[in-house]
This record gives structure tokens, sequence and C-alpha cells, in this order.
């Protein structure tokens, strides 16, 4: 695994540290531990010199020896992995319309999470209040206190300003704008707390965890109530210069379409969304379509009861499916012919309904790419489901974490 600009990134902010921070990056993301002479080769030191670090930070007691063993020939070599009982951490998305949060070790090993019915557009602090609550119960059913998570990564549905941990006018957050939330958070839990984009957090999930574990340049894109786009260029998360970046779902498609949340017509998410999609089927009802849907209370139609219907042959719920992903293939395109990336990965709620939803994407974006363009590409569905912007919140959290636990421990000697 190469040392990539997102980890260098963050170590660069501990330049007296550096080669210890880039070490605990590439032994946390390294698939079942890394050998010390691995390590030398990456950073291109000496192995007296990673053995002296790598000392240090078995002493305090954030890395340790994996049982497991490599080596072709001779002497096997003992691998090195974080210690799981190093620490805690929670990851924390908070969606549109549902609340997930994860409490997981230093391993990544998730202890306990659950997901609760959520409403964004409520007051802030309402938010908060229960996302306090449902955090207090996970940790209780987890046999933890609160003093023992080290970090939390929390992902939100709008632009984030990371420098500020706050939202940026976010079209479906009314009432957050500007909203000081990492600092409410961290006065609240007395701890670190990195807030981002829901979206950006899905891609680091899946980069770390998930479908594109191999990618190089990925792009993982929401479908949920709303659409977003989180962008990692080689392993480091793209915000843009006011990280509005990734804001696929206004993107306009069609310039006659529907009014979306933030007042301009005919943007992707007015089309491709999930409030979109139960919208074109309350529509079909109304007209007397001939739909399966026409069997659900009309105000409990919803993008998920459209995906169930077309799954078993409702040609209504099918037909209006394969034009949400008709309509995202023609936004992806053109993220295609300017990004270039080698893997879309598709998440979110409403991409959870396999081909029928992919194949109009994939058929759209092979169709008005440019063929150099889409040479490496690959476009999956979300390989964590649900969990992909949790697991980004946690991986957040435990880069966040590992770091101060292995600052800290160093001064308190």
């Amino acid at each position: 695994m190469p040392v990539n600009a997102y980890f260098q990134h963050f170590a660069k902010k501990n330049v007296k540290n550096i080669n210890k921070h880039v070490i605990l990056s590439l032994i946390q993301f390294t698939s079942g531990g890394v050998a010390r002479a691995e390590l030398a080769r990456q950073l291109g030191l000496s192995r007296s010199a990673v053995t002296t670090i790598v000392s240090d930070l078995m002493a305090n007691g954030t890395i340790q020896e994996s049982a497991k063993k490599t080596g072709t020939s001779g002497r096997p070599r003992t691998l090195l992995e974080i210690r799981p009982k190093a620490g805690y951490v929670a990851g924390i998305d908070m969606g549109a319309k549902h609340l997930r949060i994860s409490i997981a070790n230093f391993g990544a090993q998730v202890l306990s999470e659950k997901e609760i019915p959520f409403d964004i557009s409520e007051k802030p602090n309402l938010c908060i209040k229960k996302a306090d609550v449902l955090l207090k119960e996970l940790l209780s059913e987890a046999g933890l206190r609160f003093p023992q998570l080290k970090a939390i990564g929390l992902g939100v549905p709008g632009p984030i300003s990371s420098d500020a941990g706050m939202v940026i006018a976010p079209p479906i957050m009314p009432g957050w704008d500007q909203f000081p939330i990492r600092k409410t958070l961290e006065d609240l839990w007395a701890i670190p707390v990195s807030v981002n984009n829901d979206a950006e957090l899905g891609a680091l999930g899946e980069w770390a965890y998930g479908a594109g574990r191999d990618a190089n340049d990925l792009a993982y894109i929401k479908v949920g109530t709303g659409i977003g786009a989180g962008l990692l260029i080689d392993g480091q998360i793209y915000r843009g210069s006011t990280g509005a970046a990734g804001e696929i779902g206004h993107l306009t498609i069609d310039v006659d379409g529907p009014i979306c949340t933030c007042g301009n017509r005919g943007c992707l998410e007015a089309l491709s969304g999930g409030g979109a999609i139960a919208g074109q089927a309350r529509d079909a009802v109304k007209k007397q379509s001939y739909t399966a849907l026409a069997n659900i209370a009309f105000d409990d139609i919803s993008a998920k009861s459209v995906a169930k219907a077309a799954q078993r042959g409702d040609l209504v719920s099918q037909k209006i499916m394969e034009k949400a992903g008709e309509s995202l293939g023609i936004a992806l395109a053109g993220l295609v012919n300017i990004f270039n990336p080698d893997m879309i990965v598709v998440g979110g709620g409403v991409a959870q309904n396999g081909d029928l939803f992919l194949e109009p994407i994939r058929k759209t974006v092979e169709e008005r790419s440019l063929p150099a363009a889409t040479t490496n590409l690959r476009i999956t569905a979300a390989l964590l489901g649900k969990r992909s912007s949790s697991t980004g919140a946690i991986v957040q959290a435990l880069s966040v974490a590992l770091h101060a636990v292995g600052e800290a421990k160093k001064k308190d000697r």
C-alpha cells in the first residue's frame, strides 16, 4: 500500500513526528498487518529507524505484534497491527431521515450500532440531543463508559467547512447554516470531534474497508433523500476551496425540470433523489396508472416502496427507477470526463436495489463519457451498504484518535 496524499497531509501537521504518524497510518490501513521491513521500504528508512519508532508505539500500547506471520522462505516475518483495546471511537451518520451510530475499538471492530428514524430539518439542538441519547445507550450496551471514547467522527448531508466545523448553506438542513457543530459537540462530549460531509465519509469508508480498497481515485455517490458525491484523489478527500466539492445533486440535468430544494429547476436531486422518486410514484397513482403502488397508503409511498415494487416486477416502478438511473448516469458521465476516477461506488438507501438501478447508470455513463475516461472505470454498488458513511466516520475518528493517543502517552511518560 503506497504512502498516499491523505495520510501525508495528516502527518504534515505533526512535522516533528512525521515518520511515526505515517507508520501508524500504514499499519492502520494495511489489511492483515504489515511487517517492519515493508514499513522501511515504504518510507525509505533504515530498519533501525523503523524499529525505534515501532518500539515506542508498542511501549505506549498503540500497536502490537500480530499472531499472523508472513514470508515465503526463510524465517517468517512478524506483522504489526493496531492494538484493538488501545481505545474506542464512535462513528455517527446523521442523514436526512436516519441517524446511525457505531461504537468501534481501535481495530475498527464494531462493538455496537443502531439506526433510528430521524429528521435533519429539526432544530440542531434537538438533533444533537437525540444523537447524545443514542450514543450513551450504545456505550452502555457495549459495556463502555464515555471517558473511554477517544474521538468521534460525524457525517452530515451538507457542504462542510472542515476548518470551522460547520455546514454552509445546506439545501436540506434548514436551521443548520453556520451552526457551530464541532464546537457544540466537543463542549458536550469533551473529546475531539471530526465533522465531515456524509458522502465524503462514504467514500472514505468504502476505500478503507469496502468496494474501493484497491482504488486510487474514487467517487462515492450517496443516493438517499438527497444526492451527494465524495471524491478521493490518491487517497485524499477532495473538498474544494469552500467544502462544497461533490454537490453533484445540484447539477442541472433538465432546465425545465421540477423545482429542487435548492431553488433551481431540474437538478439531479429533483429527478433521482429519494423524494423525487416517491413524488413520481405518487403522481403515477394519481393518474390511476396500473401499479402495485396503488395498494399502499398514498402518504406512505416512498423511494423504498418503489424499489421493492420494482424488484417484484411492477412495470411503473421499474420505469421510475430506470429513469432515475439514467438521470444519475448523465451527471456521472460529466463527472467521469472531468475527474477520470478508476471506480465509482454507488451507495445510500435508494442505491440498494442491485442492477435495476445500476444498469441504467452504467449504460448511460458508457454512452455519454469519452472512451478514454472509461477505459479502467468500474461502477459498483457499495459493499458496506447502509454502513458506508458510519464506517467512514469511524475511519476519520480513528485517524484522529490514534495519533492523539500516541502523542498523549508519549508526553505522560
